[in-house]
Parts: structure tokens; C-alpha cells; sequence
């Protein structure tokens, strides 16, 4: 880890895992993997974080924290989060939404009023 980086423990908390520090990843679910490589994103403190999918593997609700934690990210600490989904009720949330139709950008829009993620449903 970086001399810039969070400690461990503090980016599994912020992804729901801090329980799950001294496990091995064969010991974890899918979902759970899927939030130890967010964790492990976060803690390098990037400039720019690219989620393909960030919530696939993961419930409704667990997905809609992961979502929030982006989105606080974004906001709060000034990281670009770039989320790649097929998930289109996600939208609503972001600042700017490119839609991408047989491997070329179709359209891109400007969303002057993101909703905050507790209003998103799908």
C-alpha cells in the first residue's frame, strides 16, 4: 500500500467487510470478492475509478451501498467514478451518462440534477 493509501480496515468498513479482514478470498462469496476489489480500489485513494459493473454480483441492498459509496466518492473526495453497467435505471444518478450502441458512443447527456441513490429503484 502506497504512503497515500487508507488502512485496510477502514476501506473493508466502508464496503461492509470489515468482519472478513484475516479471511482468504476462497473463502468468500462472489459478492463479497466483488467488494474486496472495491475496497482495494479505494484504498489507493485513485483519481479515477473505473467499475465495470460494480454491482452485479451483489443484492439489492448491498448494491445499493456500493452505489452510495461511489457516489460519496465522487462527491466527497473528488474521485472521477467512471461506472460501466447495463443497469440503466442506475442513470438518474450521474452527472453525465454515455450511452454506447454497436461498440460506438450514441449519445451523451448531461444530467444537471443527479437523484441521491436512496431514490433509485430497479
Amino acid at each position: 500500500i502506497c504512503a497515500h493509501a487508507s488502512q485496510p480496515e477502514e476501506v473493508l468498513k466502508k464496503v461492509g467487510l470489515e468482519d472478513r479482514m484475516n479471511n482468504f478470498p476462497s473463502q468468500l462469496s462472489g459478492g463479497e470478492q466483488q467488494r474486496v476489489s472495491i475496497a482495494r480500489a479505494l484504498a489507493k485513494n485513485p483519481k479515477l475509478l473505473l467499475c465495470d459493473e460494480p454491482t452485479g454480483a451483489l443484492d439489492y441492498n448491498t448494491g445499493k451501498n456500493i452505489l452510495r459509496l461511489l457516489q460519496d466518492t465522487c462527491r466527497n473526495d473528488g474521485v472521477t467514478v467512471i461506472v460501466i453497467t447495463h443497469n440503466s435505471a442506475i442513470a438518474p444518478m450521474a452527472d453525465r451518462v454515455i450511452t454506447v450502441k454497436n461498440s460506438k458512443v450514441d449519445k451523451v447527456e448531461i444530467n444537471k440534477d443527479p437523484v441521491d441513490v436512496s431514490t433509485i429503484e430497479w
